[in-house]
C-alpha cells in the first residue's frame, strides 16, 4: 500500500468513533473500533465533565495537528497497557484490545508516514549555540569561546537540537551576526599579527606578596615557600603574577605541597580564575588537586580574559579554617592557628592555542596565497589575480561552510559582493572578509540542509558529524560524501568507530549526557551548607567526571546499557570516595573502584551528579526524581498532570507523610496511571539526599542545628507487582529487562541526532535497533551503531 494512502476503513472507524452520535449501534459490528470506544470509553469520556478532560465526542481527527496526534497516541498506549478502561470498569477481551490498537494504530501510523514523505520527520533544524561555536572554530581555526555570547536555547523537554523548539528572533539574528564578526576578527588578527607568545616561570618571591608587611589576600613567604592557609576569606589565594595580559588560553604547571595535612589525607585545593576583586566576585572553575607533603606538579589549562588571574587555595569544606581580622591576612597570622595549608614552589604560565597554529588559520582563510610580513606588526596578503583568487577562495570556504558542493549559481551573490568590494578599492583580504561574513550569515550555514526522504550523502555526513562531534564534517567525512560511499554499511560503521575513537568518544559522551542527563544543570542548585556540610565544589567536579568517565567506559568497552542502572564499579578519587563513605581510595586522579553491596552504589542511577540534578538543594521529591528516572533512563513517557490536579510538594518531615499525600493523589484515576510508574523509582532513591550522600534518616534544621528526622522508607512496588525494599533491590529488578533500557537509549539518541521527537510511526524502527543491539548484550556502542544505520536517522 502506498505510504500516502489511508485505508478508508480506518477513516470510517475513527469518524464513527468520534461522532456525536456514538450510539450508532447498527455500525458497531462492522466497525470494531467504534464499538470499542462506545462500549468501554464513551461513558466516562464525553461532555464537559469528561474524565481527564478527554471528550471523545469533540476530539479532532485532524492529524496534521501534532497535539491531536499526541492525544491519539496516548489513547492507544493506555488501552494497550491496560490502564484504560480503569480497574473498576468491565475489562474488554484481549482480542478486542488487540483489534482496536491495530486499527487505530494503523490509521495513525499511515498518516504520519504520509507526512514524513511530504515534509520529513524534522522541520528546519538550525545549529545550536554549542554547534555554532564549534563550527566557527573549525572553519576558521580559532579557539576563542563563542557560545556564551549567544542567547540561551529555548527550554524543551530534553534536547536543544529539537527543531520545533528552536526559536529564531531578531535578537538571535543580531547575536549571530555579532558572533560571526568576533570569530572573523580573531581569525584575521591571528593571520596578520605575530604569534601569541607568553612564557613565565614564577618562583616563590614572584608568587608571594611583594611587600611582606602588607596585609592582603596573596600568598606569604614562610620558610622559602609561598603559603596559603585554609580559610573562608574570599579571594584569599589570588596570585597577581598570573594576570593574563590578553584574552587567551593559558597552560599552568603548579608545583605545590601540603602543610599540616588532615588525617583524612592531603589538602584538597581549588583552582579558579577571575578578577579577584570585590566588584567582580564571580570566579570560573578550572580544577582541583590534592596537595601532599611531598611536592607534586599539576597541570591546568584555562581560558583567561584579560586582567583575570588565578586563585589557588585549600577548598575542602571539611578542613579546619583559620580566622583573620579585618578581611586581610598578615605574614605569620595563619601558622599558629594549626590549620592546613598549601605551599607553592613554582608556577609556570604559557599561552597556547587549541587547534591550528597561525599558519593553519591563514590556510583556512587564504589557501595557498602567501601572507608576507611587511614589518614587525604588519602583514600583507599577496595575489597576482585578486578577482580570480577571490572566487576560488570563496568557493572553497562555501563548500566547507555549507557542508556540501556549491553551484556557481549558489555562489554568485557572494562573488558579486566580494568583487564589488575589490572594485571599491578594498584589499583582497578585506573583500574576502566581506564575502566570508555573508556566507556565515546564510541560512545554508545556520540551518541543516535536508530534503524530504532519505538523506543524500552530504546531509548524512553532516547529521553524523553533528551527532558524534557537535561540529561540521571533517575532511575524511567530506571525502566519503563526495565519493557517495556513506551509504555503504561498512564505510558508515567505520566512520562511527573513527569519530568515537580517542578523545572523540569523550566529547560525544559529554555533549550527549549534558542534555540527556541534565548534567549541564548541575550548577542550577546548591545544597544547603547547614544541612549538607560535606558537599563542596571539589565534590561536585569529581561527580561530573565520575559520570562522564563511566559513560565513556561504557561506550569504549561496549558495555551493556544495563550498567546505567546497576554495576559493580565506578570511578572515584579520594575526595569523592570520602564523600560517599568508601574507604581505601587515595590520590586526586579518578580511578576505577570495585563496589561492594555495603557501598550502596551502582550504575549512573546512584552517582552523585544524577542525584544532585534531580533534587532542589534542600530536599528531595519522589515525584521529581521519579519522573526524571522514568523519562531519562527507563523510557516511560510521563504526560503533564491535568490542570485541575494540585502538585505534591516535597516534605522532609518523613517518608510516611509524603506517602500519605501520594496515596491520596493516586486515588484519582487521572493520576494513578502515571504515579504507578513515577513513584517506584522516586521512592527507591529516597535514601540519597539532595547532595548525593546516603541517609538512613531525613535531616532537618532545628534552631539552626542539624537533627535527625524520620527514618527513610525506600520500599515500594513496581507496576507489575514486584516489590523492593531499597535502591539495591530496585536496581536488580530493573536490569532484568535490559531491552527496555536499550529501547530508551535508542530513542534518546535518535531525538538528539535527528532533531525530532520519536513519532508513533518510528516505534518499529526503535524496536529493530534494540533487537540489533541484543546480539551484543545491548552494548552502548552497538546501540549507537544501530541508531546511525537506521532509516529514521538516515531520513529527514
Amino acid at each position: 500500500m502506498p505510504a500516502r494512502m489511508i485505508p478508508v476503513g480506518h477513516i470510517l472507524v475513527v469518524t464513527i468513533a468520534l461522532s456525536a452520535c456514538m450510539a450508532a449501534v447498527s455500525a458497531e459490528d462492522a466497525m470494531p473500533g467504534a464499538a470499542f470506544l462506545k462500549t468501554h470509553c464513551a461513558e466516562c469520556h464525553q461532555g464537559k465533565d469528561a474524565a481527564a478532560g478527554l471528550d471523545l465526542t469533540t476530539l479532532s481527527t485532524d492529524l496534521a495537528d501534532t497535539a491531536v496526534q499526541q492525544r491519539w497516541v496516548r489513547i492507544i498506549d493506555r488501552v494497550h497497557d491496560g490502564e484504560m478502561p480503569p480497574k473498576d470498569a468491565e475489562k474488554p477481551a484481549s482480542q478486542a484490545v488487540t483489534e482496536f490498537v491495530k486499527t487505530i494504530g494503523g490509521w495513525l501510523r499511515d498518516r504520519q508516514q504520509a507526512q514524513f514523505v511530504e515534509l520529513g520527520r524534522v522541520r528546519g533544524r538550525r545549529l545550536t549555540k554549542r554547534e555554532l561555536e564549534r563550527s566557527l572554530q573549525d572553519l576558521l581555526g580559532v579557539d576563542i569561546p563563542l557560545a556564551d555570547q549567544l542567547p540561551d536555547e529555548a527550554s524543551t523537554s530534553t534536547f536543544s537540537t529539537i527543531a520545533t523548539g528552536q526559536a529564531m528572533s531578531h535578537f538571535q539574528l543580531e547575536r549571530h551576526l555579532a558572533v560571526v564578526d568576533v570569530a572573523l576578527d580573531e581569525a584575521y588578527r591571528r593571520a596578520f599579527s605575530p604569534p601569541d607568545e607568553l612564557d613565565r616561570t614564577l618562583d616563590v618571591p614572584q608568587i608571594a606578596r611583594q611587600n611582606p608587611k602588607n596585609r592582603n589576600r596573596e600568598p606569604e613567604i614562610r620558610n622559602d615557600e609561598a603559603v596559603i592557609w585554609s580559610s573562608g576569606l574570599i579571594f584569599y589565594g589570588r596570585i597577581p603574577a598570573t594576570i593574563a595580559p590578553e584574552n587567551g588560553w593559558y597552560r599552568f604547571t603548579v608545583r605545590a605541597s601540603s602543610l599540616k595535612p588532615p588525617e583524612s589525607g592531603g589538602v584538597w585545593c581549588t583552582v579558579r580564575s577571575g578578577l579577584c576583586v570585590s566588584s567582580a566576585p564571580l570566579l570560573a572553575w578550572i580544577g582541583a588537586f590534592e596537595a601532599t607533603p611531598e611536592p607534586r606538579t599539576m597541570e591546568f589549562e584555562a581560558w583567561l580574559p584579560r586582567g583575570h588571574m588565578l586563585e589557588i587555595r585549600p577548598g575542602d569544606v571539611t578542613l579546619k579554617k583559620a580566622r583573620f581580622n579585618g578581611g586581610q591576612v598578615g605574614a605569620g597570622e595563619g601558622e599558629p592557628q594549626d590549620v592546613p595549608g598549601v605551599a607553592f614552589h613554582e608556577i609556570t604560565m604559557r599561552r597556547f592555542h587549541r587547534g591550528p597554529e597561525d599558519e593553519g588559520v591563514r590556510q583556512r582563510l587564504f589557501g595557498d596565497l602567501p601572507v608576507q610580513r611587511e614589518s614587525r606588526k604588519s602583514y600583507q596578503l599577496k595575489s597576482e589575480s585578486p578577482s580570480e583568487d577571490a572566487v576560488r577562495l570563496l568557493a572553497a570556504f562555501a563548500r566547507r561552510a555549507f557542508r556540501r558542493p556549491v553551484s556557481d549559481a549558489d555562489l554568485a551573490p557572494y562573488v558579486t559582493i566580494t568583487r564589488q568590494a575589490l572594485d571599491d578599492g578594498e584589499e583582497l583580504s578585506t573583500a574576502l572578509r566581506i564575502g566570508y561574513r555573508s556566507l556565515l550569515c546564510s541560512p545554508r550555514f545556520l540551518y541543516l540542509t535536508e530534503a524530504p526522504g532519505p538523506l543524500d550523502d552530504h546531509a548524512l555526513a553532516t547529521r553524523l558529524s553533528y551527532l558524534l562531534t557537535g561540529s561540521t564534517p571533517d575532511a575524511t567525512l567530506i571525502a566519503h560524501a563526495d565519493a557517495g560511499r556513506l551509504r555503504d554499511g561498512d564505510v558508515l560503521r567505520g566512520e562511527v568507530e573513527r569519530l568515537l575513537s580517542g578523545p572523540g568518544g569523550r566529547r560525544f559522551v559529554e555533549d550527549f549526557a549534558a542534555e540527556w542527563l541534565d548534567l549541564d544543570q548541575i550548577d542550577f542548585t546548591e545544597p544547603d551548607g547547614k544541612l549538607f556540610p560535606q558537599f563542596d565544589s571539589i565534590v561536585q567536579s569529581a561527580m561530573l567526571v565520575e559520570t562522564r568517565t563511566y559513560l565513556e567506559t561504557m561506550l569504549r568497552d561496549n558495555l551493556s546499557i544495563a550498567h546505567l542502572i546497576d554495576s559493580d564499579f565506578t570511578f572515584l578519587n579520594s575526595r569523592l570516595a570520602r564523600f560517599y563513605d568508601i574507604d581505601g581510595v587515595t590520590g586526586d586522579e579518578l580511578r576505577r573502584v570495585e563496589l561492594k553491596p555495603e557501598h550502596r552504589r551502582g550504575g549512573v542511577l546512584t552517582q552523585g551528579a544524577i542525584l544532585k540534578v534531580t533534587a532542589n538543594g534542600s530536599n528531595t521529591s519522589p515525584v521529581i526524581r521519579g519522573v526524571w528516572v522514568s523519562e531519562r533512563l527507563l523510557g516511560e513517557h510521563i504526560p503533564p498532570p491535568p490542570d485541575n490536579v494540585p502538585a505534591i510538594e516535597p516534605d522532609i518531615r518523613g517518608a510516611k507523610t509524603i506517602r500519605e499525600l501520594l496515596a491520596k493523589h493516586r486515588s484519582q484515576d487521572e493520576c494513578a496511571s502515571c504515579h504507578v510508574k513515577i513513584d517506584p523509582p522516586g521512592f527507591a532513591l529516597e535514601n540519597y539526599d539532595p547532595a548525593g550522600r546516603w541517609r538512613d534518616k531525613y535531616v532537618q534544621l532545628e534552631d539552626g542545628r542539624r537533627s535527625s528526622g524520620a527514618t527513610v522508607d525506600a520500599g515500594y512496588t513496581l507496576p507489575d507487582g514486584r516489590e523492593f525494599r531499597d535502591a539495591g533491590e530496585f536496581r536488580r529488578l530493573i536490569v532484568a529487562n535490559p531491552r527496555k533500557l536499550a529501547h530508551n537509549v535508542a530513542e534518546q539518541l535518535l531525538v538528539y541526532g535527528t532533531g525530532a521527537p520519536i513519532a508513533f510511526a518510528d516505534r518499529p524502527v526503535v524496536d529493530e535497533i534494540a533487537e540489533r543491539a541484543s546480539a551484543d548484550d545491548y552494548g552502548f556502542r552497538s546501540i549507537v551503531q544501530a541508531v546511525v544505520a537506521s532509516p529514521v536517522f538516515q531520513s529527514k
